[in-house]
């Protein structure tokens, strides 16, 4: 891989280390984080709400966005990005893009990957962009998304990751929530730095 090809770091990763080891922050108590598993498991659906408020209406169903019987969590992040609804899917290890129509109905579901095994929440490289860093949970990873569908790991256990759940970025600093769901139970917060001498890959797709 060359470094030009890569989303983060002084040669092509994100600084600190051969595959960019983030710093750790505060640690938070309790060794992790709950989930609403009843919620999950019906959640083959995308709701939405009125923006002067009113009841929730099922605006997509799918089976795209359902659970499998490998994990019982399916659709989980979500991001508005470009014009479109992107949605991660755990249990299936896919990061789905649905256009949204003129009239705000959803277009047809497009698998931008399904090479994202253990995919939790996900965030995007700028406003402008289709690349997307994504935590994969149970591999302790974080993996770049290129527009194209290829997918890069760019962090690991060895930088530090403990059930990776969200990423965020700001500017050229990215985010990372370590739940810490198994032992020792290092749930943190770490921060990486992505490299702005990378050339400008993230405005196609």
């Amino acid at each position: 891989m060359q470094p030009s090809d890569s989303a983060c770091g002084g040669t092509g990763r994100l600084q600190g280390g051969p595959c960019g080891r983030a710093d750790a922050g505060e640690k938070t108590p309790g060794g992790g984080c709950g989930g609403d598993r009843a919620e999950h498991l019906a959640l083959i659906t995308q709701d939405s709400v009125p923006a002067s408020g009113g009841t929730a209406t099922a605006w997509l169903t799918d089976p795209a966005l359902a659970p499998d019987a490998s994990f019982w969590l399916g659709a989980n992040g979500l991001r508005f990005q470009r014009g479109a609804v992107w949605v991660s899917n755990t249990a299936q290890g896919t990061l789905l893009r649905i256009p949204v129509t003129a009239t705000g109905a959803p277009g047809r579901i497009h698998t931008v990957t399904s090479s994202l095994s253990g995919v939790d929440d996900f965030a995007f490289l700028r406003d402008d962009s289709n690349v997307a860093f994504a935590a994969q949970n149970s591999l302790n990873q974080v993996a770049v998304v290129h527009p194209g569908g290829t997918t890069e790991t760019v962090l690991t256990v060895s930088d530090g990751l403990a059930s990776p759940t969200s990423v965020a970025v700001r500017g050229n600093r990215l985010y990372i929530t370590d739940a810490g769901f198994v032992e020792p139970h290092d749930s943190k917060l770490q921060r990486g730095t992505i490299n702005p001498r990378v050339p400008d890959y993230g405005k196609a797709g």
